[in-house]
């Protein structure tokens, strides 16, 4: 073999390992398997049905299925722990909400997970006000009227909750206008209204998701709502703050993964969330469900995310809620 063979014969080669030794390395491309996205509440709730909107067009735009996966109980810890110490490769999504990740560390004495640190950030998906409805055979049309019966029976009427945006604002509701009800809770927002609907509890708070639709059918009777503008789904139900001045309280949804999750992937869903957020036929089933689409970078997120824990920890502690 003359020297110029044996020169281009070695570098032919010395190419060729190249190219297959890193290209061998490489993790397959993400998605190559079905995706769990863990839901921390029950199916039929706001966040379930957020939830599977979302998995449903991640599933169409990303070729893998994205399969929800109820994780109930414990005010959504049980599913926010689930999440937390999952395998961080990017097969193991969190939708949730407020509850998990702003008003649980207020609310709980001891928690397994950390909901800054144990989570990484990937998307906001939407708002949603909380709506006061009371069962019909509760003498009360708006909340003066409401006020002013339990204000007259102190510590008879009783309203459910099943999540921190269902408990917080009953708290803020009996702390602002200085009346006595009893709490009972529920592990899901569906089950205490079906107790409300029955008429074994006389009201509560439940996010529009779920609530529309049994006002819309008469099953129970909507009497104020948390945000400072009435929702465009019910114009004539009024804002509690025009009762009771600075009342507002937003719960919401968003998408993460655990902690340590590689970046590639992260940004990947995050652009696949906003495009999702923007989209005219998903934007339009949330205005359905009384849901106001809110899309965000996984950096806005993480941001949202902190002041959202001091504020619903400076709401929790206002309102004389006292951890369990």
């Amino acid at each position: 073999m003359t020297r110029r063979r044996f020169l281009h014969a070695t570098t032919a080669c010395l190419a060729a390992l190249a190219l297959s030794g890193p290209a061998a390395a490489q993790p397959p491309a993400w998605p190559s398997r079905p995706v769990r996205v863990i839901v921390p509440f029950g199916a039929g709730s706001g966040n379930d049905l957020v939830a599977r909107l979302l998995a449903e067009r991640l599933s169409r735009t990303l070729g893998q299925p994205f399969i929800v996966d109820n994780r109930v109980g414990a005010n959504g810890s049980i599913g926010a722990d689930a999440v937390a110490h999952a395998a961080p490769d990017g097969y193991t999504l969190f939708v949730t909400t407020n509850t998990t990740q702003a008003a649980n560390p207020s609310l709980m004495k001891r928690l397994n997970y950390d909901p800054i640190k144990d989570f990484a950030p990937i998307g906001r998906i939407a708002n949603t006000p909380a709506l006061l409805v009371v069962h019909p055979s509760v003498p009360v049309r708006s909340v003066p009227e409401l006020v002013a019966l339990a204000k007259a029976q102190p510590g008879r009427l009783s309203y459910a909750s099943g999540s921190a945006g269902t408990l917080v604002p009953g708290a803020m509701l009996t702390s602002a206008a200085g009346i006595d009800m009893l709490h009972v809770p529920y592990k899901t927002i569906p089950q205490a209204l079906n107790d409300v609907i029955a008429g074994q509890v006389q009201m509560m708070f439940t996010d529009m998701a779920t609530g529309l639709p049994q006002v819309k059918a008469g099953k129970v009777r909507a009497i104020g709502i948390s945000s400072l503008q009435p929702a465009a789904l019910l114009p004539e139900v009024p804002p509690i703050a025009a009762t009771l001045p600075g009342f507002e309280l937003l719960a919401w949804y968003a998408l993460y993964a655990p902690a340590g999750t590689p970046q590639a992937v992260i940004e990947r869903l995050g652009a696949q969330t906003r495009a999702a957020v923007a989209d005219p036929a998903l934007r339009e089933r949330f205005a359905s469900m009384g849901l106001e689409p809110v899309g965000s970078t996984p950096q806005e997120l993480a941001a949202f995310g902190r002041s959202e824990l001091e504020k619903w920890t400076r709401l929790i502690k206002a309102a004389g809620i006292q951890p369990e």
